[in-house]
């Protein structure tokens, strides 16, 4: 019995991960990760991304009305026992109720985002 041999036809579709460097791909994600939770305010910066494997970023920073710098930094880490999250540097908090369900819902959109805007 003969074998048939199937192929793809290859298509001509730009790959951003073909011509970027990890640095600018990374970028590219955190600022994308950021438009996931609505529109940015004017002034302010956001980003959202997955820092490495079951480790995720959520940075925020803004200029109050006096001028001064502010910014908060929470990470996420998703492990066998639940996920957890950690602000500005204090202890690890287990998320539960809504705020892991936002986050699910946020990661789950991320990573779909990723596949279709930048790896796709």
């Amino acid at each position: 019995m003969k074998k048939l041999a199937f192929r793809r036809k290859k298509q001509n579709i730009p790959r951003y991960s073909n011509s970027l460097s990890y640095t600018d791909l990374m970028n590219l994600e955190s600022q994308w990760g950021g438009t996931l939770f609505g529109p940015i305010p004017a002034g302010h910066q956001r980003e959202f991304f997955e820092h490495k494997k079951n480790v995720w970023i959520w940075y925020e920073g803004w200029k109050d009305a006096a001028g001064i710098s502010k910014d908060i930094t929470i990470r996420y880490e998703v492990r066998p026992s639940g996920v957890f999250k950690r602000v500005a540097g204090e202890k690890y908090e287990k998320l539960e109720g809504e705020e892991l369900d936002n986050f699910r819902i946020a990661a789950k959109n991320y990573l779909k985002l990723m596949k279709t805007k930048l790896y796709y």
